[in-house]
């Protein structure tokens, strides 16, 4: 069930994690699926919504942003509440492999995850966000400083434990799951969502004709594919389609594939691998991929509190479709 800011859009029944969730939080009870929480009743807000999401350009209650770090291995998809996303950001991690960081703000799902660890290049991706809420599970522990200096209202197990809970039907570290309203609860300082430099409305003339478009990672692909019936595009990661277990086939409206630097940081994790660093301060080139066409495109981000304009490469705004984006930082070429 996901709760819509400002309006109320039941989803479908989340495969059975729970025979039961006491109000002490016990559960129990092994399926093959993710979690499944005790749907909670909610009415619909007094006031109509007014105005339009920054994020998604859609109808929207302004309210607070929260950033949630995805796991993406084999081993933890099918994911949890990315169809409820307003955005979906992919980063290269270490060994060539890739995590999605979810943004919320228009909806929240009753659950969302496996949720994983953070990035330092996570602190300059949401600088332009204000004061965005991000949950988590964990960090190396000479980043944490670094993570709690930022403009960030940080939601980890240990500091909302009612936030979070595990599923039995997966093993650690992949089974880590997070109650979006709880995380936000736990975060009163999270700022409302505001424009970070994207523009919508209708198509821009031009464009190349395409039916798909695959990004490489040093050990992970990405395939988007055009869906004229739904019109948006389905994902495939690693040659398999990408489902969310409460929604279905992910299908954004827009699907950027921004070309960032991603060098080494200062941080490795435990095994000794180095973690790599996307760097979403500076400019450079992307494809703008919407209504079955491709688009070339310049992004221009000039400091970490400004936001990212994507421009044709004569300079105009490019906009997208409403509804939801992904951003993949891809390596550049």
């Amino acid at each position: 069930m996901t709760n819509e800011r400002g309006a109320r859009r039941p989803g479908r029944v989340l495969t059975a994690l729970l025979c039961a969730l006491t109000a002490a939080g016990l559960y129990g009870c092994s399926h093959s699926g993710p979690p499944q929480p005790r749907p909670t009743p909610t009415t619909a807000p007094a006031t109509p919504v007014t105005g339009l999401s920054p994020l998604t350009g859609l109808p929207a209650k302004p309210a607070p942003a929260l950033a949630v770090k995805i796991d993406n291995v084999p081993a933890a998809r099918p994911h949890t509440g990315l169809g409820a996303a307003d955005l979906v950001y992919v980063e290269q991690v270490e060994g060539g492999v890739t995590r999605l960081m979810a943004v919320y703000s228009s909806r929240l799902p009753d659950l969302t995850g496996p949720v994983r660890s953070a990035r330092e290049s996570d602190i300059a991706l949401l600088a332009d966000y204000g004061r965005p809420a991000l949950a988590y599970s964990g960090a190396q522990s000479a980043l944490t400083p670094l993570l709690r200096a930022a403009p960030l209202d940080l939601v980890t197990e240990t500091t909302a434990p009612r936030a979070f809970l595990r599923s039995p039907d997966r093993p650690a570290p992949h089974n880590l799951y997070l109650r979006p309203g709880r995380a936000l609860a736990a975060a009163p300082r999270a700022a409302d969502a505001r424009d970070i430099g994207f523009r919508f409305g209708p198509a821009p003339s031009g464009g190349t004709p395409v039916t798909t478009s695959t990004v490489r990672y040093p050990a992970a692909r990405y395939t988007f594919t055009w869906s004229a019936a739904d019109h948006a595009w389905h994902v495939a990661m690693d040659g398999r389609e990408a489902r969310a277990t409460d929604t279905g086939p992910l299908a954004p409206k827009t699907v950027v594939v921004q070309h960032v630097t991603i060098r080494p940081s200062r941080f490795h994790d435990r095994f000794g691998s180095v973690s790599p660093y996307s760097e979403t301060v500076g400019s450079g080139t992307a494809l703008v991929l919407r209504d079955g066409r491709a688009h070339e495109a310049r992004w221009s981000r000039p400091s970490a509190a400004s936001g990212t304009a994507f421009t044709t490469p004569a300079g105009a705004p490019l906009p997208f479709a409403p509804g939801q984006t992904w951003i993949v930082l891809a390596p550049r070429t």
